[in-house]
């Protein structure tokens, strides 16, 4: 069995299915050009816990976790079947590791997860479970689970985590269409992201805040916690970066793909 990828992608707003489809079709693209796995363990920055914990969920329900946006994206479902075996798989490298981890009895798919999932996988056919982050903890605590993690691409797992490369609220401008011209500190930070990524600098990421517009990239952390995790499973491996328009202006799409032994 081949190695699968690690993959990470900015899932941007909850309505990207409807208002962002270069991105959407980059996710798609992905989906495509991946060797197909046998399982998804999703890390999104929309679940934390006082531990890192997996869910056992056999059908995950699709978990509407917004409020203001179209009916429709009320109305989607993801109805792939759960991965139980996975979560507890997953479970057992961490605590192997040294990790206390732990795992939920049915904790369904969040916005983070099933909005790329729709794209890449639309079938809903490929079990997946999700990880959840861990509340408080750093970006090398994450980094360190990703490492944990890595073996799960060996055994047929996609291990897809999902968050966003920047995350300010106070950088969009909801107005904005995918032709608007991106914030300049936005694009700044994520081209800093994208040049240490590209020569495999993982200590220059871990401490991103000093970087040129880190800390303002995130005022909190939990939406990029899931890139360290995905940086820390690819063992090494070097990614190709995809970069779909800026959403609302301030929200960079940037996804990433780390193939076994290649990356440009």
């Amino acid at each position: 069995m081949s190695r699968l990828p690690v993959v990470f992608v900015s899932h941007g707003a909850p309505d990207a299915l409807l208002k962002a489809p270069e991105a959407v079709a980059c996710w798609r693209g992905i989906g495509r050009a991946i060797p197909r796995p046998a399982a998804i363990l999703a890390i999104s920055a929309h679940w934390e816990a006082r531990l890192p914990t997996a869910s056992l969920s056999g059908a995950p329900e699709t978990i509407h976790d917004f409020s203001g946006f179209s009916p429709v994206l009320h109305a989607m479902t993801y109805p792939a079947p759960g991965a139980p075996v996975l979560a507890e798989r997953a479970i057992a490298l961490l605590t192997a590791a040294g990790t206390a981890a732990e795992l939920h009895p049915g904790r369904g798919l969040d916005h983070g997860a099933w909005v790329p999932l729709s794209a890449m996988f639309p079938q809903a056919d490929v079990p997946v479970t999700q990880l959840s982050l861990v509340r408080n903890a750093s970006p090398a605590a994450h980094f360190a689970l990703g490492q944990a993690l890595a073996p799960l691409r060996d055994e047929g797992v996609l291990i897809l985590a999902t968050g966003s490369i920047t995350h300010n609220f106070g950088w969009l401008d909801w107005h904005a269409t995918d032709d608007h011209a991106p914030l300049p500190q936005a694009q700044r930070f994520a081209d800093w992201v994208a040049e240490h990524a590209s020569s495999g600098d993982a200590a220059a990421l871990l401490d991103y805040r000093a970087a040129p517009h880190g800390a303002a990239a995130h005022p909190t952390e939990e939406h990029l916690l899931p890139f360290f995790v995905a940086l820390g499973a690819a063992n090494g491996d070097l990614p190709t970066r995809h970069q779909p328009p800026f959403a609302y202006g301030g929200l960079a799409m940037d996804a990433y793909v780390w193939q076994d032994g290649t990356g440009h």
